[in-house]
């Protein structure tokens, strides 16, 4: 796994375990703190263990071709776990969300909180993207901008900075600081005599930051409302944030049905059986099709949180209210 800064990997990690000692097998959990060479000595460590099967979650997808290479020349199979593995022709198969769609339910939510489809407009509106190492970025902003770009080309949205680009508005590592000074800066260059109505976030850590960023400058009082903010993750901080009227939405992708789905793949490609996949087209990782196993996203806000989260036992209700 990438790194423990973010609590849904924690959660990934624990469930894949919990998921393969009910089936009997030993597992190795790793986290490599955001650190891409910590995160090769790892795989190379699990090699050198002979381990049966790697079950990878890359911080730099681009990053882990030549180790891959040795892991295969031992006969070890490779499950790309979340992200999708960069450049390799030995990477089996894939255990993912509907990333494209993710993007989509955050450019629809503020489609309809801000009234656009009824002609509504014009809105201010200030984009941000994921880590451009990170394959799921680009099917985050490309979904997001599949619903919101028509607005931009005809007016009814307007992003003040002029950056609209996926590598205008990347945020490296996701990290939520970076994105906190970009909209620092965005606030002081274009917002002193304007509002700004939504922030296209795509991960809540990055969220948080921006919420942070605004609330430096006066938004969430009642002459200052909050824009609408997306996310993703429903990490804890910004269930309760969206509780509380700051961010708006987040998207969940219930990381309890991806470790469950990733351990029947491993389990089926240890059998010597072909693993269920859903998707063979659309990811290419530069060398080959990756067959792919895309589970739901789901967009919650205040109206469905209690429903989603609390009812699924994804948290406990007093989880929120800590």
């Amino acid at each position: 796994m990438p790194t423990k800064s973010s609590e849904r990997w924690i959660r990934d990690g624990e469930n894949m375990v919990k998921e393969f000692k009910k089936l009997g097998y030993k597992t190795d959990l790793q986290y490599a703190e955001d650190v891409v060479e910590n995160q090769v000595s790892q795989i190379e460590n699990m090699i050198t263990k002979g381990v049966n099967v790697l079950v990878i979650a890359p911080i730099d997808a681009e990053a882990l071709t030549d180790v891959l290479e040795k892991a295969h020349k031992q006969g070890i199979k490779i499950i790309s776990y979340d992200r999708l593995i960069k450049n390799s022709k030995y990477v089996d198969y894939y255990a993912t969300f509907d990333n494209f769609k993710v993007g989509v339910l955050q450019g629809q939510y503020i489609e309809q909180k801000l009234g656009l489809k009824e002609g509504k407009g014009p809105f201010n509106i200030e984009l941000f993207a994921g880590s451009p190492d990170d394959n799921n970025a680009y099917f985050f902003f490309d979904g997001a901008m599949s619903v919101l770009k028509p607005y931009i080309d005809s007016g009814k949205l307007v992003v003040r900075s002029g950056q609209t680009k996926f590598d205008q508005v990347a945020t490296l590592r996701w990290d939520g600081a970076t994105a906190q000074a970009r909209m620092d800066n965005l606030l002081s260059a274009h917002y002193t005599n304007a509002r700004v109505d939504a922030v296209l976030s795509p991960y809540d850590g990055i969220s948080i930051g921006i919420i942070s960023s605004l609330k430096g400058v006066g938004y969430g009082t009642p002459s200052k409302p909050m824009p609408v903010i997306t996310g993703q993750d429903a990490e804890l901080a910004s269930v309760k944030s969206i509780i509380a009227g700051e961010q708006t939405q987040t998207v969940f992708k219930d990381t309890r049905e991806l470790a469950k789905k990733a351990v029947e793949m491993v389990d089926a490609v240890l059998k010597g059986k072909k693993p269920e996949v859903n998707d063979t087209k659309t990811y290419n990782n530069g060398v080959k099709v990756v067959p792919a196993y895309l589970l739901e996203p789901v967009s919650v806000d205040k109206s469905n949180y209690e429903k989603v989260l609390i009812d699924s036992g994804y948290y406990k209700k007093e989880d929120l209210t800590k």
